[in-house]
């Protein structure tokens, strides 16, 4: 594998951890991650849901925990550290700022366009700044904003295909039986951000993301363009991602048909793992919100089915009784909880057969067992 060349940023490993959240990749993950060599990245969104009362000023609980779990993670590697921040959130601002005062590695927006430069990211700030898209015409639009209003351009850009986990930005249907490919965003958004490099004269990434699980999922889809991934269900089931162990255990044991899509009150259809409580609020049951501040632009609680903040926080505690946990259409291959230095090389060694062009039995694609 090619490091991968952000600015004046190095990668050593072209890996880059998915943001999940709420409260699943934190500090233990982001670290772990980073000391491999790739970027480790920590979830602001609901992240203030680890501090006592934290219903008394949730927007103050999400700044503090945000920067304890920046700085734990900074104690516990030399490497690199991310963030991943949702415009949907309403603490958006606030988050990023805080992101900005740490001197955080790279900060990588979704769940919007950032149409606007953040007014914390000067010319000699060392953060990098990537946003999150679904398509290339979106990243066009973003680029092609900046250049015209700041005469620069986002350092980077992820592309995220119909098979992500969590929130999609695609229609529901689409998700089900994705008719856009990975492959083609990726194609497609490599030729819109040509013209920006040569503009500029540097290098602008482009990541890819949704439904890489394996090295040879890496391999195929960087031998279409891509010059790094971003990977979260396969870093679930390891020993330092920061979810419980019932959480971990979710995914080893789910199949295939457990997989599906649901409506969520950010706007967005969401893939989860299937459970009760995903049958109950799929047939319409109204589950109790006992909203403490809008911590969604555009959630009414009045009329939400319910609250998407506390059933991924009780998923993330093991609590699936009220909640459930969101996964990529590959969450089903893990088999088990393994540390992030050995998912790591299962990783590289599946890179490089695939690179041999070989069908070892050893790929967790190939595994018939489970997909049967």
């Amino acid at each position: 594998m090619k490091e991968l060349q952000i600015g004046n940023l190095k990668v050593k490993l072209p890996i880059i951890q998915g943001g999940m959240g709420v409260c699943v990749s934190l500090s233990g993950l982001a670290s772990a991650v980073a000391n491999e060599g790739g970027i480790g990245v920590i979830s602001a969104v609901g992240i203030g849901m680890t501090e006592p009362n934290y219903r008394k000023n949730f927007k103050k609980a999400n700044k503090i925990a945000f920067r304890k779990e920046i700085r734990k993670a900074r104690a516990k590697t030399d490497g690199i550290i991310g963030a991943n921040i949702m415009m949907a959130v309403t603490d958006y601002e606030d988050l990023l700022k805080v992101a900005f005062e740490e001197k955080i590695d790279v900060v990588i927006v979704g769940a919007g366009l950032p149409l606007k430069k953040p007014i914390y990211l000067l010319e000699n700030t060392s953060t990098k700044f990537i946003p999150k898209v679904s398509s290339a015409r979106a990243a066009k639009l973003i680029f092609r904003r900046w250049s015209e209003q700041y005469n620069r351009v986002p350092d980077a850009v992820v592309v995220e295909g119909p098979m992500a986990g969590g929130h999609l930005g695609f229609k529901k249907k689409d998700g089900f039986i994705p008719k856009i490919l990975l492959s083609s965003i990726v194609k497609e958004t490599v030729n819109e951000i040509d013209f920006f490099e040569q503009k500029y004269g540097i290098e602008i990434p482009v990541i890819a993301g949704g439904g890489i699980y394996t090295g040879k999922d890496m391999f195929d889809i960087m031998n279409v363009g891509a010059k790094a991934v971003k990977m979260g269900t396969r870093f679930v089931t390891t020993n330092e991602c920061d979810v419980s162990e019932k959480f971990k255990q979710n995914y080893i044991s789910c199949s295939p048909q457990d997989i599906t899509i649901i409506d969520s009150p950010v706007g967005l259809p969401g893939r989860v793992i299937t459970n009760d409580f995903v049958k109950e609020i799929q047939l319409g049951k109204q589950k109790p919100i006992n909203c403490s501040w809008k911590c969604l632009k555009t959630c009414d609680y009045k009329k939400s089915q319910f609250c998407i903040a506390e059933a991924l926080f009780n998923a993330a505690k093991g609590d699936f009784t009220h909640g459930f946990s969101f996964a990529g259409t590959k969450a089903y291959l893990a088999e088990k909880i393994i540390s992030v230095k050995e998912t790591f090389n299962q990783i590289k060694n599946e890179y490089s057969q695939a690179q041999l062009g070989l069908k070892p039995e050893n790929l967790n694609i190939e595994l018939k067992r489970k997909a049967s």
